[in-house]
């Protein structure tokens, strides 16, 4: 055991942030912590390092365990050149140098005795240095300030000259040399560019220290973490796994407990239902039976509802109507801002269903793409042609498109008066927008909420060409999961720009990389992507700056692995032959379904003939209130006998009853 967290609690005057969070890590581990915005998953960081105390709880370390923090916001202490701050991280190494330094220049004076003497403690002192790897140091800090984006000439800049998120740079390199034992790290890739990210998942994945990582990039996760802890609304849980197996068994848990409390609901109304039909019956021993039930339902240990849908954004996009086979042909489309060209001789078609991602570095003319097909810029030269009954809806990332002067509800009426007042109000409250929040500015709403307003808007143009300019930017992890989901079951046709390459994986169909100036097309997901881009550089030794064969929708076909996909979800590829075990299972479910059957026929003739006797047994009793009848002991004697003959029966029908309910529930 590396880090144990026991019982973390802390709370902000009335609101509950962390409640009771309990695991441990052991040495190696690397731990992701998810949950939505203000969760306390940074507040779990501070916790951790002692910046905060927790209200109880208690974090428990390992004998000697060195502890490095990365926040997501840095503070202007460190002066220096960018090398020297993150040179100066390891005081060890650079003093163990310097002493080695000085006993060189001293060598030079020394003889005999007090020259070995020096000499076998500088071998030792030496050894030292090299275990710590001191001979490599400064190619290590090169080899980081490279890998976090940072190039040569940028080594003598001072850190008075650097934007905020470059110091956060400077400060996750000065944690990487330092290599603690523990490293907390707070939104590391926030500043990051594609290149840098990549760079830093290799370098985590091989960190063999422990890790604790709170980030909003899955994939990112993905490669590095073998353990999430999911807080979710004051609830927390540690899965084992990456986060995409996290997410799995995360969505099995939520439908194991949904079915749990939906069948000890099912359960509660049926016992309900037999103790109100008991009663109905009016008998002593009936209501004895009724109220024996009563308690025991009343001690009930009763499942509480799992988190529902109800809290979650609701986006179902569908095209109204199918458009034509070619959506978007594009021939010798060229783009540029005085000399600088973004592309050129472009060419691409894009038919119906298709779902393409278009990826490449900052600034190389991806969203100046997107916006050239939706007339918002003009292309220098080239031809692009909508296909037939094609209707397109644009989400853009900076959402100019919506008026910060309306409200919410404004917004909506005014994009579609068709409209009316509950279907606005409903479509709102779809994208968790209830009540007054109707009434807010748009100029108001924080950057996830516009998106959600966005996406309101195009869930409501039920377009078949949806165009997204980085979709996923501001939401949570929950919402960005339902718009894949969504995306997923989207039957129209997909062209979108965006950075998350765990959305990119999940969504993508083809991938359309922009570099160099020029497009280059891979059919399948960012998976296969990253495969045929590997492929290329072992085969033709090309680095990940080159390009390949631009423009001509060069491509790998991939239907080796959507066959065997295909041949998995058959059935045709299995596991073993478990046909036998099957045929056995189909006939017991039979055998019990039978047996279900025929007990609520049963259970139908029972409920009919004790309400005969019940019918009987009252008439007996107005009969005994007759005149003619109470003088009559022969009469008595033959409706008392009747009735006591009638009561024994009711009797058995009553265990018969609750015995087929039984088998029934």
């Amino acid at each position: 055991m590396v880090l144990s967290c026991q019982g973390i609690t802390k709370s902000y005057g009335t609101d509950n942030i962390l409640n009771d969070i309990s695991f441990q890590l052991d040495a190696g581990e690397k731990l992701a912590i998810v949950g939505n915005n203000g969760a306390g998953k940074s507040t779990l960081l501070k916790i951790i390092t002692g910046e905060l105390e927790a209200d109880k709880g208690n974090v428990v370390t390992a004998k000697d365990v060195t502890i490095g923090y990365l926040a997501q916001y840095q503070n202007d202490a460190a002066s220096g050149t960018i090398y020297d701050i993150v040179y100066s991280a390891r005081e060890d190494i650079i003093n163990i140098k310097n002493t080695l330094i000085q006993m060189e220049e001293q060598m030079t004076h020394l003889t005999g005795d007090e020259l070995e003497e020096l000499l076998a403690k500088y071998h030792s002192l030496n050894d030292t240095f090299e275990h710590l790897e001191g001979s490599t140091y400064e190619s290590q800090v090169t080899g980081v300030l490279r890998g976090l984006g940072f190039d040569d000439e940028d080594f003598g800049k001072n850190m008075r000259e650097l934007s905020g998120g470059q110091k956060t740079r400077v400060s996750l390199g000065m944690l990487l040399v330092k290599k603690p034992d523990i490293l907390l790290l707070d939104e590391p890739i926030n500043h990051l560019d594609l290149n840098s990210i990549q760079w830093l998942e290799t370098y985590l994945s091989n960190y063999k220290g422990t890790m604790i990582l709170v980030a909003h990039d899955r994939y990112f996760l993905d490669k590095i973490v073998d353990k999430v802890l999911d807080i979710t609304h004051g609830l927390t849980h540690l899965y084992k796994g990456n986060y995409s197996s996290y997410a799995i068994q995360k969505a099995e848990i939520l439908k194991t407990r949904l079915r749990e409390y939906e069948k000890q609901q099912s359960q509660i109304e049926h016992q309900q239902e037999v103790i109100d039909k008991l009663k109905s019956f009016n008998r002593e021993k009936s209501v004895k039976r009724a109220e024996s039930r009563q308690k025991a339902l009343d001690k009930m240990d009763v499942i509480d509802a799992p988190i529902s849908a109800e809290n979650h954004m609701k986006l179902n996009l569908e095209p109204q109507v199918s458009s034509g086979k070619d959506v978007l042909d594009i021939k010798g489309l060229k783009k540029s801002y005085d000399d600088n060209i973004l592309f050129e001789n472009f060419d691409f078609l894009l038919q119906k269903g298709e779902h393409v991602a278009i990826i490449g570095d900052n600034g190389t003319g991806k969203t100046t793409l997107l916006k050239i097909i939706n007339e918002a810029v003009d292309a220098d030269s080239g031809i692009i042609k909508l296909g037939s009954n094609v209707h397109v809806g644009y989400y853009d990332q900076e959402q100019q498109r919506l008026n910060d002067d309306n409200s919410l509800f404004d917004e909506i009426a005014d994009a579609y008066p068709n409209l009316n007042n509950t279907k606005i109000r409903n479509t709102l409250a779809a994208f968790l927008f209830t009540g007054d929040d109707c009434y807010k500015k748009i100029g108001d709403l924080s950057g996830g909420e516009r998106g959600r307003v966005s996406l309101a808007k195009l869930m409501l143009s039920e377009a078949n060409f949806l165009i997204l300019d980085e979709p996923t930017n501001h939401l949570d992890m929950e919402s960005k999961d339902i718009l894949e989901e969504a995306l997923n079951s989207y039957t129209g046709t997909l062209l979108y720009v965006s950075h998350d390459r765990y959305f990119v994986n999940k969504t993508a169909h083809k991938i359309l990389e922009l570099e160099g100036k020029h497009f280059t097309t891979y059919l399948g997901n960012y998976d296969y992507y990253l495969e045929k881009k590997q492929t290329i550089v072992d085969n033709f030794g090309m680095d990940s700056s080159d390009s390949l064969i631009p423009n001509k929708n060069n491509s790998t076909d991939n239907k080796d692995v959507v066959n065997f996909s295909e041949q998995k979800n058959s059935g045709l590829i299995t596991g073993g032959n478990d046909s036998n075990s099957g045929k056995a299972d189909w006939e017991a479910n039979k055998q019990k379904q039978r047996e279900i059957t025929k007990a609520k026929r049963e259970l139908a003739e029972v409920e009919k003939r004790i309400e005969e006797i019940e019918a009987e047994n009252q008439e007996i009793d107005s009969m005994f209130a007759q005149d003619e009848v109470a003088t009559n002991s022969a009469k008595l004697n033959e409706l008392t006998t009747r009735q006591n003959a009638l009561n024994d029966e009711l009797e058995k029908l009553y265990d018969k009853w609750e015995e087929l309910e039984a088998l029934i529930s």
